[in-house]
């Protein structure tokens, strides 16, 4: 093959672009020429106990009948002239070829009958069971010609052509004959004709910018490649492959599946082969995907894979099939953002706004301080801003709760038509990600780009502290949030570094899809490797990309701590109950200081709670007001079991779909002290 191909795959390798094509030929002739053995397999396999003539003794006839002699089946060789080989033999030294030929056919039975021409096609189909015609250019067709019924068929039966009969070039009248000799075994064991026609077109399409410049090798001899030469130039080969996705997206790649292997899983999972309907094989796997949209971002063909998990978790929503507890407590607490802690309010005097801040649910749970100093610049610049505090809804959408979701979405239009339909500004990538998807009349602008344009700094000094900026995956379908940042920074002299991947290519810290309770490992693996991407600290633009770095222990800021001169870059993360009594103190903050009101403080009962006992029951998404629901429920109806050795109170209460257990100590001046609480899915009967 090396010696006679005019290797059209160097016309199409994709380095052609750029710095040259990979020398595929010369490293075919150097894999020969270095190979430790060359000699064939030999399988002891039984006969097929069917036969097969070949007509021609050229390249196809001989790729044909060497791979059909390989399966065992009984071949017969006719060749015109007293020589095998066609073109083949003019192409290198006949020597060479003819022991080529000799060592490629050593362990076969095939009979070949040189000097032997063919004059009539019914002799011999009469006496096999299949015929290949490879007569080469200008040869006999015995009056038949290609047919649509399939690859490399004619309009008789078991009769087929190809090779240079059909104008192929010698590579190409090669690959006829192996690819021919697919065909005609099929034929041989089911009488059918109808092997698809092989695609040689690639449907890989690669991004140029994955590509570096290389130098090509070319050998010192001018005709054949050192081992050493050859080393080199396999180096310049990238393995084109349609992987862009798999390389890129954390579940593809840590999962180990191809998105083929995906749309399997996923589809038996939805639309099992059961009369119970209850498939779960993809449960797990359709709730771990963190919609970040990074595969659909970097596939050439604009694949969405993440809208295939979403249409999935709907799917698998609406049947009742996924597990209410991967989404359960983050639903609860969508209801707490857009109730409790909401705030929807104009300035005094102010009938109808210009902007609306949308703080999100999470902004003010980071730090209330985000909230009123952000609004407060919003003021000072915009003095008709509204403040616009509750949850976009995202819960709902990531639980695939259509219903609830659309309720959430309505109230949303409602509150902006009371607003007087305002530009919203946005804090939150993730906000502004789904007011794209759903509810696109809404226009927006982000915080960032309303603060990099102002005349004013905000900052008085320059940072001495360098940051490695961590880019948000869900802005990456608005890049002038990503340049804003950069203006920002630059404008307020905060030294940074560039991320290795670009806004548009920005990894998932690990939040999105709220996947951390279906797939805590998962996410574990996804946070450690990216709170690793640099040894700086880390500057984000996203509150749970700054928490989710946090939780690894890496020293991570927002850039609303650099611009307001907030909190330290060591600050920890925020357990899920500090996270709720931060939204309280929001509220009261901005009501307090823009509306001059006060919110009376919730009444709750004395328990106390150690650091580490409310990181525990934290990562468990257990609040600390779910226990003081149990102690103080089981106070009141009495229904605590006391341990007389230990003088600990125990006890349970189902809030909402939770059962919550509570190990409580009663203090001699009053109140309680927590020792243990968790919470687990199962109803206890009689209660």
């Amino acid at each position: 093959v090396a010696e006679i191909c005019d290797h059209p795959c160097e016309t199409a390798c994709i380095r052609n672009r750029i710095d040259g094509p990979v020398a595929v030929n010369l490293l075919e002739k150097a894999t020969i020429d270095f190979a430790r053995r060359k000699t064939p397999n030999n399988f002891n396999m039984p006969s097929r106990g069917k036969t097969v003539a070949v007509i021609g003794g050229g390249l196809s006839g001989l790729g044909c009948a060497l791979r059909l002699s390989n399966n065992k089946y009984e071949v017969t060789l006719y060749e015109a002239s007293d020589v095998l080989g066609g073109q083949g033999r003019t192409m290198m030294d006949p020597d060479a070829f003819d022991a080529e030929i000799k060592n490629q056919f050593q362990f076969e039975k095939t009979q070949f009958r040189t000097g032997e021409r063919i004059t009539s096609l019914k002799e011999i189909r009469d006496a096999y069971d299949a015929v290949y015609i490879a007569t080469g250019e200008g040869g006999e067709r015995f009056g038949l010609a290609p047919s649509d019924r399939g690859a490399f068929a004619t309009e008789e039966d078991g009769v087929f052509m190809g090779g240079g009969i059909l104008g192929r070039t010698p590579v190409e009248a090669l690959a006829d004959g192996i690819r021919a000799a697919v065909a005609m075994e099929k034929y041989l064991k089911t009488g059918l004709m109808n092997e698809p026609v092989p695609n040689t077109k690639t449907r890989i399409r690669m991004r140029m910018e994955d590509l570096e410049e290389t130098t090509p090798v070319h050998p010192a001899s001018g005709d054949r490649f050192t081992e050493e030469e050859a080393v080199a130039e396999i180096a310049r080969c990238i393995r084109c492959s349609c992987d862009n996705c798999i390389k890129a997206c954390d579940i593809l790649r840590l999962k180990a599946k191809t998105p083929k292997r995906i749309h399997e899983e996923v589809y038996i999972t939805i639309r099992p082969g059961t009369l119970s309907r209850d498939g779960t094989w993809a449960t797990r796997l359709i709730s771990t995907c963190n919609q970040c949209g990074l595969c659909k971002e970097v596939c050439p063909q604009h694949i969405d894979l993440g809208g295939f998990f979403a249409d999935a978790m709907k799917a698998m929503h609406e049947k009742g099939a996924m597990p209410w507890a991967f989404h359960d407590f983050w639903l609860r607490d969508m209801e707490f953002s857009t109730g409790e802690a909401s705030v929807c309010r104009m300035p005094e005097g102010t009938e109808k706004c210009t902007y609306a801040f949308f703080t999100g649910c999470q902004l003010g749970a980071s730090d209330p301080r985000y909230v009123t100093e952000s609004y407060g610049w919003l003021r000072n610049h915009y003095p008709d801003t509204a403040l616009w505090m509750t949850c976009c809804g995202a819960p709902a959408e990531w639980a695939g709760d259509v219903k609830l979701h659309e309720v959430y979405l309505e109230k949303i239009r409602k509150e902006w038509d009371m607003l007087g339909r305002p530009t919203v500004v946005f804090a939150c990538p993730s906000c502004r990600k789904l007011f794209d998807k759903c509810l696109p009349e809404i226009p927006g602008v982000f915080l960032t780009e309303l603060m990099a344009k102002a005349p004013d700094r905000i900052r008085d000094e320059k940072t001495q502290q360098k940051f490695h900026l961590f880019d948000a995956c869900a802005g990456r379908e608005h890049p002038e949030l990503a340049e804003s940042v950069r203006d920002l920074l630059r404008k307020e002299e905060i030294d940074y570094e560039e991320p290795e991947y670009g806004a548009k290519e920005a990894r998932c810290c690990g939040y999105g899809g709220h996947i951390g309770i279906a797939a805590p490992n998962f996410t574990g693996v996804v946070q450690k490797e990216r709170a690793a991407e640099s040894e700086l600290p880390y500057a984000a633009y996203c509150v749970n990309c700054r928490e989710a770095f946090a939780g690894k222990g890496h020293e991570a800021l927002h850039i609303l701590d650099l611009l307001f001169d907030l909190n330290d870059q060591g600050r920890e993360m925020l357990t899920v109950s500090k996270k709720r009594d931060n939204r309280r103190a929001a509220k009261r903050a901005v009501l307090k200081e823009f509306w001059n009101e006060e919110l009376p403080m919730e009444e709750r009962i004395d328990l106390e709670i150690g650091a580490e006992l409310e990181k525990k029951m934290s990562m468990r998404q257990i609040l600390n007001e779910d226990m003081e629901k149990v102690v103080e429920y089981l106070e009141k109806e009495q229904r605590g079991v006391l341990d007389p050795e230990t003088g600990t109170i125990t006890g349970h209460l189902k809030i909402g779909n939770m059962t919550y257990w509570a190990e409580y100590i009663k203090k001699p001046e009053g109140g309680f002290v927590l020792v243990n609480g968790y919470a687990h899915r199962m109803n206890l009967e009689g209660e």
